[in-house]
Parts: C-alpha cells; sequence; structure tokens
C-alpha cells in the first residue's frame, strides 16, 4: 500500500522548489508515519536545494518538522497514533557520543541527517513517473502533508501546545538557546554579544535573558530585526552597516569586551570579529554554517588570556531534553518565539523563501 502526499520538491537545476503529488510507502518496523502539522523553513533547507551540503536531488527537505503520528512500525516503542511531536535530527543511537547524550556529534551525523536516504540506502518516495525521491533528509523531509519519521529524532509535546509556534524548535531555536545555555553555559551578571538577529540569534538573545545576562548586545543590518531584538531583550543594539561592530562593542564595554560571543550568520568576517571583541576569560560560540574549506583568523597572543572558541551543533544536547526545557519557559512566558514566525501555506513555500532571503520574514513556518 501507499499514501499519496503533498510535497515540496528540490530539484536539479530548478531554481525554485516545485510542489507535487508523491507516493509515499507504509513505514517499515522502525518507522512512524506522521501527520505534519508545520514545518520550519531553516538556511540548511535552502544550502541543500542549491547543493552546497551533501544532499542528493531530487528531494524532500525539512527537519524542523512538528505533526502528529498516524502509525508505527511494529519495532517502535514509546509512541502511538494521536501523538503530537516535534521533530528534529536522526542519531544512530549506538556511538560513544550518542550514548553520552550528544547525538549531535553523533559518528554517522552527515549520512543519517544530509543523505536522505534510510541506513540501507532506500527511499519511501516516488513521484508521478515512478521515479524515486529522495526523503529521510534528517530522518523526517517534513515539507510534505506526511512523512516517515525515525522515532530517535521525536519529542512527544502536549497536544495543546500551538505546533505551528514550536515547530522550529527543532533545530533554529534549540542551535541558538543552546549553545547560550549548554555551550557556553552564559551567566548571570554576564555582558553577551550576539551576532546575527535571525531566528538563531534571537533564540541565542531569548536564552541569554533567561539566564539571567546583565547585557546583551544583538549586531546586525537589518534595522526591523535589530528592533525585534530590542523588544526581545537586547539592551543594546548596533546596525552594522552604520558602525563597526568591534569598536562599537569595545566602547560600550568600555574596552573590556564580553563575557560571551554568539556567531549566527555564518560570514567568516563576523566570526573573526565574534572572538575578536571577547574579554579575557571570554568564550565564543560559532554557529553558522559556511563553505567547508572556509577558516577562520584569530590573534593567538589573545587568545592566551584565556579566551576560547568552539562550535556548537543543534544545542549541545540531546533534543529531547533541552526542547522540554525550551518548552517549559514558552509556557511560563519566558521564551516567546512567536514574536518571530510567520506562517505560510506549504503550496507557497517559494514565496517563504523570497521573504526569508529578502530579510521580510525571520523564520517561515510552513503548514501543510
Amino acid at each position: 500500500m501507499s499514501l499519496t502526499i503533498t510535497a515540496s520538491v528540490a530539484r536539479d537545476n530548478a531554481a525554485e522548489f516545485s510542489v507535487e503529488r508523491l507516493e509515499l510507502e507504509d513505514p517499515r518496523p522502525d518507522e512512524m508515519l506522521v501527520r505534519y502539522i508545520a514545518a520550519g523553513l531553516c538556511h540548511t533547507d535552502l544550502e541543500a536545494a542549491r547543493g552546497t551540503v551533501p544532499t542528493p536531488r531530487p528531494v524532500v527537505l525539512g527537519h524542523e518538522g512538528a505533526g502528529e503520528v498516524v502509525a508505527v512500525g511494529s519495532a517502535v516503542s514509546g509512541f502511538r497514533p494521536g501523538d503530537r511531536v516535534l521533530l528534529s535530527l536522526d542519531s544512530c543511537g549506538l556511538c560513544g557520543n550518542c550514548l553520552a547524550g550528544q547525538p549531535a556529534y553523533c559518528v554517522r551525523h552527515i549520512p543519517l541527517n544530509f543523505h536522505a536516504v534510510r541506513s540501507d540506502g532506500s527511499v519511501g518516495l516516488r513521484d508521478a513517473d515512478g521515479e524515486p525521491v529522495h526523503d529521510h533528509f534528517f530522518g523526517q523531509s517534513s515539507h510534505a502533508t506526511y512523512g516517515l519519521v525515525h522515532p530517535r529524532g521525536a519529542v512527544k509535546v502536549d497536544p495543546e501546545l500551538p505546533l505551528e509556534v514550536l515547530a522550529p524548535m527543532g533545530c533554529g531555536v534549540i542551535t541558538g538557546a543552546g549553545a547560550v545555555l549548554n555551550s557556553l553555559r552564559v551567566q548571570a551578571g554576564s555582558t553577551v554579544a550576539v551576532f546575527g538577529a535571525g531566528a538563531v540569534g534571537l533564540s541565542a538573545l531569548m536564552a541569554a535573558e533567561v539566564a539571567g545576562a546583565a547585557r546583551i548586545i544583538v549586531v546586525d543590518r537589518n534595522v526591523e530585526r535589530l528592533s525585534l531584538a530590542t523588544d526581545l531583550g537586547a539592551t543594546d543594539t548596533i546596525d552594522a552597516d552604520v558602525e563597526d561592530p568591534a569598536a562599537a562593542i569595545r566602547e560600550l564595554t568600555r574596552g573590556r569586551g564580553v563575557d560571551f560571543a554568539v556567531e549566527s550568520t555564518g560570514a567568516v568576517q563576523v566570526m573573526n570579529t565574534a572572538v575578536e571583541v571577547l574579554a579575557p576569560l571570554g568564550s565564543a560560540a560559532i554557529l553558522g554554517v559556511t563553505a567547508p574549506d572556509a577558516a577562520m583568523r584569530a590573534n593567538v597572543f589573545e587568545l592566551l588570556k584565556g579566551r576560547t572558541v568552539t562550535g556548537s551543533v543543534m544545542g549541545h544536547q540531546a533534543p529531547a531534553v533541552l526542547i522540554p526545557r525550551l518548552l517549559n519557559l514558552f509556557q511560563a512566558g519566558r521564551f516567546p518565539i512567536g514574536r518571530m514566525i510567520r506562517t505560510y501555506p506549504l503550496a507557497q513555500i517559494n514565496s517563504a523563501v523570497a521573504d526569508v532571503r529578502a530579510g521580510k520574514t525571520v523564520k517561515a513556518v510552513l503548514t501543510p
């Protein structure tokens, strides 16, 4: 048996996504069938569509899915039809990093999340011509009405929660917030600089406020996003088109620098600046994705002053642990991620992409 679904497909040499009718297989014993209610549109999805990450095409993308379990395979435990779930990354569950509670650093992270196939190399989708379409992107391919999901990336949530708002928890939100709470361990009374006021950067901002940072400086080129950052708790904002961020941060901190810096732009020069503005003993987290051969620059003498630089992937904590932490904050009104979200019907995915690229939308969420 198969199920006819609607999905957004990225194809070779296509400038835009095509919304198509596809045939989806029944779930295998270790899979779940999920009806998607919402799915975030992430920068990584756009890079995969462009071919700059190792994802084959044609492919259904989407890795910030949220929906309802429709059916479970015979080997699946812990989930049943009717459960509401937020979806995140896939992992092997067996390597040392997975067993240590760090599935984002799974030794099979690239093949399981970016290759968009099952572990045996098969796919679960066919197009109108009977040709295979890659799915299982991050174990979900959630830019669709339904998908086959690996349960290791699923987190059960209260059915009353608004999934259209919470879908980005699966990647963008946990990436920014987890960098602050887990990788940097921002302390109360500290000073934090956030470079980039997109979904990841604004999530880092909200987490810094939760952590009790006394001063939160946000740097971006979009004045509307900087205004939103102020509303969300930034004490200072810097328009990088008007001021030199490093000089402005030194002035704001009386030459000392910041205790913590979060870089979310993917621009190497911004990464260099995030390290440059650290105070002695300061720490910077690099979150942005850039070219595989890109190299940062740092002054070694300045690093000898106790400064540290770390990478951080998808929150530096198991999503099954971090997502509930953030959901509790959301329900308490302390993590208002809805302020940065705009929803679009799945059929309007290309409009959503255009608005995100133009800076009109901070975080687009697709609603099948």
